[in-house]
């Protein structure tokens, strides 16, 4: 036993698991060692959730399109809510404009969704094998670029369409940020589902809450609605949810109209950031301890 341990003691090893002392460390470095890990998440999360369907990865059009002809009729035809700031000036056509929201929100609610159940649907995983646990929700929110890029396909048809036929959509040099904003949404998503993960460690009952919380929120944010529509007393409430300026920013830039301000978009960007940095610290405190918990 003792020769052993002494022929061990001698021994260079190329990696070393160590406990992580930094409540703040992403693993920049650890993951990019895992790189093929997240690639194989990636294809996981990808494959498995069509695996046993009909239609497969066509949900990735049918879904957007169907929830535009739901909200075109009920929201445009039926509640008459205006597509664009003012009533007085031509409207934008509701199938744009609905599509706009969604493909946005849509990316959004799947990276929260998904991620906020990285430590209970992975804790058999995690109890058998060492590998960064950030890992998971990372692979989660880069899968969703694969539905966000498609799904932005099919709005760029929508639009071209529009472009082409209408003289209401008018789009300009700001379209040219939307990889920024696909980065401060990912981010977004990315901090909100670390931090909600960890709290479902001990909490189980917001596994529950989070899908219906995300649908309501998205009714707080100009999905259906103009922001520059609403009266000033509500604009303040909406104007709150990090997704409007996100949100306002694409349609200035791809449909010439919608709130373009500075510091709506840099509230969104610093809510992002500063989410991120809370999840990130909760997230590494709870992955010590989450075992005795699941």
């Amino acid at each position: 036993m003792n020769e052993n341990l002494k022929k061990t003691q001698g021994q260079e090893w190329d990696l070393v698991i160590e406990p992580n002392s930094s409540l703040l460390s992403l693993g920049l470095a650890e993951m990019w060692r895992y790189r093929d890990l997240i690639l194989l998440f990636v294809r996981r999360d990808f494959v498995t959730f069509y695996k046993q369907t009909i239609l497969g990865p066509a949900w990735f059009f049918i879904q957007p399109i169907l929830t535009t002809v739901i909200f075109t009729f009920v929201f445009g035809n039926i509640a008459k809510i205006p597509t664009s700031d003012n009533p007085d000036i031509p409207q934008i056509p509701h199938a744009l404009f609905y599509l706009s929201g969604i493909v946005l929100w849509n990316y959004f609610a799947e990276c929260v969704n998904k991620t906020s159940n990285t430590f209970i649907q992975n804790a058999n995983i995690f109890g058998k094998v060492y590998f960064p646990r950030a890992v998971v929700p990372l692979s989660i929110v880069i899968s969703n670029l694969l539905k966000l890029s498609v799904q932005f396909g099919l709005f760029i048809l929508v639009w071209a369409y529009f472009v082409y036929t209408s003289s209401v959509v008018k789009p300009n040099f700001v379209s040219l940020i939307f990889p920024v904003l696909v980065i401060i949404m990912a981010v977004l998503g990315l901090g909100i589902g670390m931090l909600i993960s960890s709290m479902t460690t001990k909490y189980r009952d917001l596994t529950f809450l989070i899908t219906f919380a995300i649908q309501l929120a998205m009714y707080a944010s100009p999905v259906i609605y103009p922001l520059n529509s609403l009266p000033e007393k509500y604009k303040i409430f909406i104007a709150a949810n990090p997704m409007t300026g996100i949100i306002e920013t694409f349609r200035y830039g791809f449909l010439g109209q919608g709130a373009l301000s500075l510091e709506l978009l840099g509230y969104s960007t610093a809510f992002a950031f500063i989410i991120l940095v809370i999840g990130l610290i909760e997230f590494n405190r709870v992955q010590r301890s989450f075992m005795d918990t699941v």
